[in-house]
């Protein structure tokens, strides 16, 4: 039992850069590559689509709610940031985590990254789809529906109008397919292109937003702000997915750690750098689309789009239109590239099929994984909606990122470098009692609520939620935990309680089902598994 312990938590050494034979990538991102590549990732659909849903459940109030995540995502930003100074493999969280909890920790978040690369790429590719049909439209054209929508949201009239195969309908999302097929052509022959590409695209959307921002705050309406929480904060926390979702893109930038130039100086950098540009443009879009619209009206798929033609502006709502296009295809390009970087790494370490670690030997790239990569988000964008996957990639990357704070605690102590960067060290045991007390203090009557006036098993991720902030707050007093990676921990975990049981549910499975792989194939072919047998 001791040895099969072991065989789960074996550990890669933290300078590990083992190749196993393939070809080093191309080190040609600079920080403002990197930076211009996290900006790309986290301004994408999310302002231009999942914003106005959540400007719809919580109101004006929905600011304080972006003002958190931008301080969760901070954070997490420095705990990457600071695996990211000390390790330089490509692979993301999945690199960091095999080099301070082991093995079996590693393989289930390179899982879950694989359902947060994947499936937020689906749902990029269908707001592209949607958007491409609004400026189809603008010059008459029109695309047969059954060719640009999917089963789930298709009424039952497409249903008997489609055609039809063997009695099958033919209900699929054509241009959103198309569309991942031409962008994962663009990961495929080289960083180098997706990177210009990349720049041209954030280029396009830094100033539409710019334009947006200018134009729009003279039309704000600052009586639209009040009520600040019409919904109270149950509807500003009801935004939680949509508004993440639009946030976690900056942990792309780590998988380019062995194409970065200097990735112990580049990579925090870039990765700080674009989560606070970032969070002041969320801030800002969002004054402006809650202070021209009643927040009421903001259920839309464009809402950006949506406030300039209340002002019957047309011109620039049609200027809005044609810009989402670049800027999803902006935040896109960086998924489809850092998807098989994780694939790249799992396949070096044996815990993928060999041909994950294959790279091409004229583009540089690993050509197996970015196929694969464009098949697992092109088929699901054929066949799902939006609503289906955004929960699940949120769930997945809020999981991701508790276990990369939780993993700074196992770095081994280092003495301070130039050039590297290092979490500040504030001791939790005077600072999280306070948190606590704030905590109960605010949620005192839900706290009542799920434990005594109306406990339910709906409420079980509260129940997690409560039962590991007083573990961490007992762990913490003895141990003398560092606060910033607790705070990434616990307003993480706090988050995912918001997203419901059913999704926990949903990527509890998932999770069960990547562990078959692990234990059927992964620990077996593992290169740490000197043994090459089973431990039995």
């Amino acid at each position: 039992m001791s040895r099969l312990f072991a065989s789960l938590f074996r550990k890669k050494s933290l300078g590990s850069n083992e190749h196993n034979g393939t070809t080093n990538l191309n080190k040609t991102l600079s920080v403002w590559d990197l930076s211009l590549m996290g900006i790309a990732a986290i301004i994408g659909a999310g302002i231009f689509s999942t914003i106005g849903k959540a400007a719809f459940e919580g109101g004006p109030g929905i600011i304080f709610l972006i003002i958190f995540i931008c301080i969760t995502c901070l954070f997490c930003a420095m705990c990457y940031a600071e695996f990211a100074s000390r390790v330089q493999n490509a692979g993301s969280a999945y690199s960091y985590i095999y080099a301070t909890l082991g093995e079996l920790p590693a393989w289930v978040i390179g899982w879950a990254l694989i359902l947060e690369y994947s499936f937020s790429n689906s749902v990029l590719a269908i707001a592209w789809s949607s958007y491409f049909s609004n400026v189809l439209s603008a010059f008459s054209i029109t695309l047969p529906e059954w060719m640009q929508t999917n089963y789930f949201s298709a009424s039952d009239a497409l249903y008997a109008a489609c055609p039809h195969f063997l009695g099958v309908p033919i209900i699929l999302n054509l241009s959103a397919f198309l569309f991942n097929a031409f962008l994962t052509f663009i990961a495929l022959i080289g960083i180098k292109e997706a990177k210009w590409t990349s720049h041209v695209t954030v280029t396009i959307k830094l100033l539409t937003i710019f334009l947006v921002i200018v134009v729009g705050s003279f039309y704000v309406d600052t009586s639209h702000w009040s009520p600040l929480f019409p919904n109270q904060m149950k509807g500003v926390l009801a935004g939680t997915s949509a508004i993440f979702f639009a946030f976690f893109g900056f942990d792309s930038i780590s998988t380019m750690a062995e194409e970065s130039k200097n990735p112990q100086r580049d990579l925090p950098r870039s990765m700080i750098f674009s989560l606070l540009f970032c969070a002041l443009v969320y801030i800002m879009i969002t004054l402006v689309i809650t202070g021209i619209a009643n927040y009421k009206n903001l259920n839309v798929e464009d809402p950006i789009a949506y406030i300039f033609e209340s002002l019957n502006m047309n011109q620039i709502s049609f200027i809005v239109s044609v810009s989402a296009l670049f800027v999803i295809t902006s935040a896109f390009i960086v998924f489809q590239i850092a998807q098989p970087r994780v694939w790249l790494s799992m396949g070096r370490d044996g815990l993928l099929s060999p041909k994950f670690a294959q790279v091409h030997p004229k583009y540089k790239t690993p050509v197996f994984g970015t196929i694969i990569t464009g098949l697992m988000v092109g088929v699901p964008a054929l066949f799902l909606d939006m609503a289906a996957v955004t929960d699940l990639s949120s769930i997945g990357t809020l999981f991701t990122f508790i276990l990369v704070c939780g993993g700074v605690f196992f770095l081994p102590k280092k003495e301070a470098k130039s050039g590297q960067f290092s979490i500040p060290y504030w001791n939790g045991k005077y600072f999280l009692p306070l948190i606590a007390a704030a905590v109960l203090f605010l949620f005192f009557d839900d706290i009542k609520t799920i434990l005594w006036t109306n406990p339910s098993i709906q409420h079980f991720p509260q129940y997690v939620f409560m039962l590991l902030f007083v573990i961490i707050l007992i762990v913490t007093h003895l141990k003398n935990l560092s606060l910033i990676p607790l705070c990434g921990v616990l307003c993480c975990l706090f988050l995912m309680t918001e997203l419901g049981l059913g999704n926990w549910i949903a990527f509890f499975v998932w999770l069960s089902l990547g562990l078959l792989v692990y234990f059927f194939y992964g620990r077996k072919n593992s290169r740490l598994n000197t043994t090459q047998k089973e431990i039995l």
